[in-house]
């Protein structure tokens, strides 16, 4: 099936498009202090090649904001700098070679810091990003609506974009982000037919890997499920890449993205009789060397497993002592249950090089 995405203009981020039907870019933040250059450049590089598209980090000083050319210097992918309260970190932060600003223009100090900011990225051609948080929605809002509410998220995120489009700036990225799940899905739903920028999407402090990975899966796949977003962000109290890798997958299970294997595995039942959870994880582990849009299915039981998984390119079945080494279901070789992982790369191989 087609998704029907929401239509939206093209806003480009140093080298990677968004919106006007781009695909749907990843990003992370990084948690090192920013000034520490060969940190932050070391964590930037591993979100790299995790698949990152984008990254943001933040500016809460002028050191910070300095020392955005010298990490844009060792890297490949486009850097956002993370903005509060002081406007004038944002311009710094673009004198330096951001390639976009995310603030909110409700509290950098008015208007005419507002102006200036946006003289700035207009000047050089840099996209600003509008936050909006559950956590600091403003007070006349909260009032209206009679606390937090989907409602007053969406006017607030409208209210922000009007602010910069009577300067004549529509370079925009809108953010709407709540730990709300749900409140987020209808805030998001919200914005349909009101606005054409582009949207970044995310479900915000949702914890620890255990619950924010679901979380995110659900929220995030709820909001791209009905067409909206063009660049995602996964928040979880975690190492980043674990965000990047979770992006990945949601937008792999939702047709989004082409390339890296898909691996499955049964649930084990009474006739397992192998360590199924291991091996699957040295799969899954060893999957992640290769990029091949294909499905590897890992199954417990050396009976019915290649049956059950007929629909997957490749496949490795346990039984007592032993492993099945399958394709589309038919059985390639038997082979003993330490050589399975090894039997399964020596395919995996052979389709790298087809």
């Amino acid at each position: 099936m087609v998704m029907d995405r929401m239509k939206t203009h093209e806003v480009r981020i140093g080298n990677v498009a968004i919106g006007a039907g781009n695909r749907v870019a990843i990003q992370s933040m990084t948690n090192t202090k920013t000034d520490d250059v060969k940190a932050t450049v070391a964590q930037i590089k591993e979100l790299e090649n995790a698949g990152c598209d984008i990254i943001r980090c933040a500016v809460p000083d002028e050191n910070a904001a300095k020392a955005i050319d010298r990490i844009k210097e060792e890297i490949s992918i486009p850097l956002v700098a993370d903005i509060h309260f002081d406007h004038r970190l944002a311009i710094m932060a673009m004198e330096h070679g951001a390639d976009k600003i995310r603030i909110n223009p409700g509290n950098i100090g008015g208007i005419d810091n507002v102006k200036a900011v946006v003289r700035e990225a207009s000047k050089r051609g840099i996209p600003i990003r509008v936050g909006v948080n559950s956590g600091s929605l403003e007070k006349v809002l909260v009032e209206k609506y009679g606390g937090v509410t989907a409602e007053g998220l969406a006017e607030s995120a409208l209210r922000s974009v009007k602010i910069l489009e009577d300067l004549d700036f529509y370079n925009i990225v809108i953010s709407i982000k709540s730990s709300d799940t749900m409140m987020s899905v209808a805030a998001h739903e919200l914005l349909r037919g009101k606005t054409e920028h582009p949207i970044h999407v995310g479900i915000t402090e949702t914890g620890t890997p255990t619950c924010g990975i679901i979380k995110s899966a659900v929220g995030i796949g709820m909001i791209l499920g009905n067409g909206i977003g063009d660049t995602v962000r996964v928040s979880l109290t975690a190492d980043p890449v674990l965000e990047v890798i979770t992006a990945k997958r949601i937008l792999k299970t939702l047709g989004l993205r082409k390339g890296g294997i898909d691996v499955v595995s049964c649930p084990t039942c009474g006739r397992t009789r192998i360590d199924l959870v291991g091996l699957a994880t040295q799969v899954e582990k060893l999957c992640e060397n290769y990029d091949l849009d294909i499905k590897v299915a890992v199954m417990g039981c050396a009976v019915n497993g290649p049956g059950e998984a007929r629909e997957a390119d490749l496949g490795v079945a346990g039984g007592n002592g032993m492993g099945l080494i399958f394709r589309h279901g038919e059985i390639l070789r038997k082979v003993p249950e330490d050589m399975i992982l090894s039997e399964l790369k020596k395919e995996l191989d052979s389709y790298a090089v087809l």
